[in-house]
């Protein structure tokens, strides 16, 4: 049994949708129907004593402890065939029966089942471990970011945590109200309009109806869909959808407040005004964990980075060297890759790239960098064919699939000279506060002319990030909003008295 103090209570949001008739708390005059709301509460009070007590075993500095969290899931197998009509009726017959076993078997696990399937390296081919023996502890204030790949179990997690699943093995205390976004539409009734939507968040969340009239402008304003709070959420799009359904999870104060990938859904704009929100929820001393797949959002705005692979905790500690592991998982450095061999190598009957890496002015690889700091782009290559002449070219590319610019070999000793057979390395200084901050993709070419012929063309072969400063050695100065654009150069500015 999982441990979840204050909030369980009430049930969670994403379980609104089975709670009909509930528009009276938004002050309109259809009765309301607490009969599953009354079931949920029913249900939370059996356990409400164990709760309280787990809840003050918990260090009052602990917002979040999970402890060997497992979720196990059955994989659905694919039907069997018949070769006649006799065995289709007979199976028919039993299906009911069969059905029935088929679906408890999905769900159910006994004991033994499931400490041999855990001691087991390779579990048979229709289970899953969506997370398994996960453990950590989130303090108060702390703002966690949750990366990974795609199916390594960051959604699971987060519902486990919300309580819209419940884990297989292992349990989740919880101290602090929680608000949550993991879904587009999650905690929306469908039928209502966002002005009873609003209502019912809060209401569920436990706030009363004048805390929630308090917050109700903020929230609209934020959201930028004022003029069709009146609507039923049905006739939403999925933006509007996760506008409001932020701005609800975000302004109605919880303690802790959960976020998955929906940001996704939103405009550019929308999202920044989320994570400046999120940073400011940080700010004031609540718990926030969040899931993203941009690391620059994750870098920007978490003190502390969990990373999952294949439902396991791997790495858990600085943003800078968890992130940098997951971008390196699998092919060494982000910002370095070479080619040991030069048969595997990029490359034609003229050239062969050998290694592109990311340096700073030292020769030291790296992956991230101080915004006022310079970037060197080098590539290491043989050439094969003796007396070509070669155009080297780099490409840089942001986190949003924008090609930033070109950059083109223009060295005057080697300017319209032939190269003789050798190795070489080219490099490219790229000067501090120049960039934005955020990620960035390196593509790197080698052309021979004379004919025109493309020897190579690597995309995304190595990356880096640039970590934004405050300071008026920075384009940025003091200013601490948003800045939009995709380059951020610091230029001469003066300015003088206007003489009569």
């Amino acid at each position: 049994m999982r441990g979840f103090p204050k909030s369980s209570i009430l049930p969670n949001p994403a379980f609104c949708n089975q709670i009909p008739c509930i528009k009276a708390i938004a002050g309109t005059k259809i009765k309301p129907c607490f009969h599953h709301l009354g079931l949920r509460l029913g249900h939370n009070l059996i356990f409400m004593k164990s709760s309280l007590q787990e809840m003050w075993m918990l260090d009052k500095d602990i917002a979040v402890k999970v402890d060997n969290i497992s979720k196990i899931y059955r994989i659905g197998t694919r039907e069997k065939t018949h070769d006649n009509l006799a065995q289709t009726l007979f199976d028919f017959i039993k299906n009911p029966l069969n059905n029935y076993r088929r679906y408890k078997a999905l769900y159910k696990f006994n004991d033994a089942e499931l400490n041999t399937m855990h001691d087991m390296e390779d579990s048979a081919s229709n289970i899953l471990w969506a997370v398994k023996d996960i453990s950590f502890e989130v303090k108060k204030g702390e703002v966690i970011g949750i990366i990974g790949s795609n199916g390594a179990g960051k959604s699971t997690l987060l519902k486990i945590l919300c309580r819209i699943t419940d884990p297989t093995k292992g349990r989740a205390k919880i101290r602090g109200r929680i608000s949550s976004l993991l879904e587009v539409g999650t905690g929306f009734h469908q039928e209502l309009t966002g002005r009873e939507n609003v209502y019912l968040n809060g209401t569920i969340l436990g706030m009363t109806k004048s805390e929630v009239q308090r917050k109700f402008d903020e929230i609209v304003n934020f959201s930028g869909i004022k003029k069709f709070i009146d609507t039923p959420v049905k006739r939403y799009s999925s933006g509007m959808s996760v506008r409001l359904a932020f701005s609800v999870a975000a302004h109605l104060e919880p303690e802790i407040l959960i976020i998955d990938e929906v940001l996704a859904v939103g405009d550019a704009d929308f999202q920044k005004k989320c994570l400046n929100k999120m940073q400011d929820v940080g700010k004031q001393g609540r718990t926030v964990l969040f899931v993203s797949h941009n690391m620059a959002a994750i870098s920007r705005l978490c003190n502390r980075v969990i990373l999952l692979k294949n439902g396991k905790i791997v790495d858990d500690g600085d943003p800078d060297r968890v992130i940098s592991r997951y971008l390196n998982d699998g092919q060494g450095t982000s910002a370095i890759k070479r080619w040991e061999n030069p048969e595997d190598a990029p490359g034609k009957d003229a050239v062969r790239l050998r290694q592109i890496r990311v340096t700073n002015r030292n020769g030291e690889v790296s992956e991230f960098y101080d915004i006022r700091e310079p970037v060197l782009v080098e590539m290491k290559y043989d050439v094969i064919t003796d007396g070509v002449e070669l155009m080297h070219v780099f490409y840089f590319w942001n986190e949003y699939e924008d090609c930033l610019f070109g950059s083109i070999h223009n060295d005057p000793d080697w300017r319209e000279r032939p190269m003789p057979a050798g190795s070489y390395t080219s490099r490219v200084e790229l000067p501090g506060n120049f960039f934005n901050s955020g990620c960035f993709y390196v593509y790197a070419a080698i052309h021979t002319l004379k004919p025109m012929t493309t020897q190579f063309y690597e995309e995304r072969v190595v990356a880096f990030q640039i970590m934004d400063r405050l300071g008026w050695d920075t384009a940025r100065g003091n200013y601490s909003g948003d800045i939009v654009s995709m380059l951020r150069p610091l230029l001469a500015w003066k300015t003088e008295t206007a003489s009569n």
